[in-house]
């Protein structure tokens, strides 16, 4: 696994060992950012179940503004911390929390690009998108860009809707926006 673009690129991060964590492959990354090309500079982004750091990573390697990593796994969390050590991202900042608990203890940030990259097939991305839509933590041209498995389905709450999907394998790469008013 490595950073694929930016400033960074070619910078190799550590994986977390074991089958817990799932990081999300080069190829389907690549993709990711492909379709969000200039909403990633200068943004303020959130990586929930960030496992090694990956997309957060790639998003400042890419030009955005701040990141806030979360992750509740204590190996994934020293493997996160080993990898901002070598991308030297003073940027970024990792809290130590539950997805979920991080929502509830900061209903007033807001972002501009949301990554959902949570284990498959538990609905975890449908719960974490009722926490973000009350109140809405996407700025209004910001993007929620979730991953979940080819066959799960999403349920979506106002104000946001989804805009594109697209499949790579086992893999569904949802991206939902706010409604357009």
């Amino acid at each position: 696994m490595r950073i694929i673009a930016g400033e960074m690129r070619g910078r190799k991060l550590k994986t977390v060992s074991g089958m817990d964590t799932r990081p999300t492959a080069d190829k389907v990354k690549g993709a990711i950012f492909n379709v969000l090309r200039e909403k990633v500079a200068n943004a303020r982004v959130l990586d929930l179940f960030a496992g090694t750091g990956n997309l957060a990573l790639e998003a400042l390697s890419r030009g955005a503004r701040e990141v806030e990593i979360v992750e509740k796994a204590y190996l994934a969390q020293k493997v996160i911390q080993e990898n901002l050590k070598l991308t030297g991202e003073a940027q970024a900042q990792l809290f130590s929390l539950d997805a979920f608990e991080f929502l509830k203890q900061y209903p007033e940030k807001m972002f501009d690009l949301i990554f959902l990259d949570p284990p498959y097939r538990q609905g975890l991305v449908t719960r974490a998108l009722s926490m973000l839509s009350e109140p809405c933590r996407l700025t209004l041209a910001g993007v929620i860009v979730a991953e979940t498995a080819s066959e799960e389905d999403l349920q979506v709450f106002e104000p946001f809707e989804i805009r594109k999907t697209s499949e790579y394998g086992n893999t569904k790469i949802w991206y939902i926006q706010r409604c357009m008013e």
